[in-house]
């Protein structure tokens, strides 16, 4: 399965950004690999509005079957959904730690956003 975990940089050992849209990096893990690959989000940095569609649309571009972050606005909940991308929140501590907790099935599925439109 190909994960994308949002990061504050581009590996592992990077601390998970608590937001989806505005994240720094997404982190891709194939989970029967343990390779990973990091993909900067520079351009939704500093985005007027937009930011989490436009980051949906990468995640979605990447090929991954899940999301996981802190937080997630319902825009790109939605999208998100509609390419059948799994939604995972609450994470906190690094990549690498987030990644064994999904590993072990202690993060949960989430089926509605938990943060308003435009959360910064």
């Amino acid at each position: 399965m190909r994960i994308a975990i949002t990061s504050t940089g581009p590996d592992t050992d990077s601390q998970v950004d608590l937001r989806f849209g505005r994240a720094a990096y997404f982190v891709v893990v194939d989970t029967d690999t343990g390779l990973s690959t990091s993909h900067s989000n520079t351009q939704n940095l500093n985005a007027a509005q937009g930011a989490g569609l436009q980051a949906a649309k990468k995640v979605a571009d990447l090929g991954v079957e899940a999301i996981i972050t802190g937080n997630i606005g319902p825009k790109a909940f939605s999208a998100l959904a509609a390419a059948n991308i799994k939604s995972y929140l609450g994470a906190t501590g690094t990549v690498s730690e987030t990644l064994k907790l999904f590993n072990a099935g202690s993060l949960q599925e989430t089926t509605t956003p938990n943060v308003a439109g435009h959360w910064t």
